[in-house]
């Protein structure tokens, strides 16, 4: 069995400290930035996947030349979930072993992809922000799913995109359509990297199946990994 990852020492461990951190941080994140362009360098995917007999979290992160898309490097993470269920806070039930993931990492990681949500999140801090803000690197959230925010869809072809709008006419992040006819994908910024190219990664990232490469490798080692732990001692 892997060696669990601990929680930090003062991690918030009810919604009222969650909220003050989140305030605290968000305000940390680097907008102006356009970040490095695509197709260059690595690009790193992280996911995660809980363990809920245990109680506990798996973490993934996969790097991948963001030229040829090939994997350079692996490496998972087991921790605890580190704080109770809470929507718009879920990121810090994970955020422990995300960054003990990437520390094993002897590469990159470069451009960090979270299968979740960077500015596309009620309180404008999802996981892609928050792991950017801590860890300086620029990070894009690419979730499958739409979180709270109204969009229209967008045209039917590779690359077609509408915005995710806020209650205040804001844009968020952007519904894109990664290939012809079908769904799309909801791209925000998470830190230090600009909306467009965030679209642009994830379209570089995304050749031949809706979901970016990152996610796809992130996201089977992180079955894997799970599969392991679940059957370990």
């Amino acid at each position: 069995m892997e060696m669990i990852t601990g929680i930090p020492d003062g991690w918030p461990t009810d919604e009222e400290a969650a909220l003050a951190v989140q305030d605290e941080l968000r305000g940390r994140v680097v907008l102006d930035e356009p970040g490095p362009p695509p197709g260059v360098g690595l690009v790193t995917g992280v996911d995660v996947a809980y363990d809920d007999e245990r109680d506990g979290v798996v973490a993934a992160a996969v790097v991948l030349d963001a030229a040829t898309l090939e994997v350079v490097e692996e490496a998972t993470a087991v921790g605890r979930v580190a704080f109770p269920y809470v929507p718009g806070l879920l990121a810090f039930r994970e955020i422990p072993t995300v960054l003990a993931v990437l520390d094993r990492l002897n590469r990159g990681p470069g451009t960090v992809v979270c299968d979740g949500y960077g500015l596309a999140h009620p309180r404008r801090f999802g996981l892609a922000s928050h792991l950017g803000v801590l860890t300086g690197l620029p990070t894009i959230g690419v979730a499958k799913n739409p979180f709270t925010f109204d969009y229209e869809q967008p045209g039917v072809r590779r690359g077609d995109s509408a915005a995710l709008l806020a209650d205040d006419g804001s844009e968020v992040g952007r519904a894109l359509r990664t290939q012809d006819d079908v769904k799309p994908v909801f791209v925000s910024v998470g830190h230090r990297v600009s909306l467009d190219n965030a679209c642009a990664h994830t379209l570089a990232l995304a050749r031949r199946y809706r979901l970016p490469e990152t996610t796809r490798h992130a996201d089977a080692l992180c079955r894997r990994a799970l599969k392991i732990e679940a059957n370990s001692p």
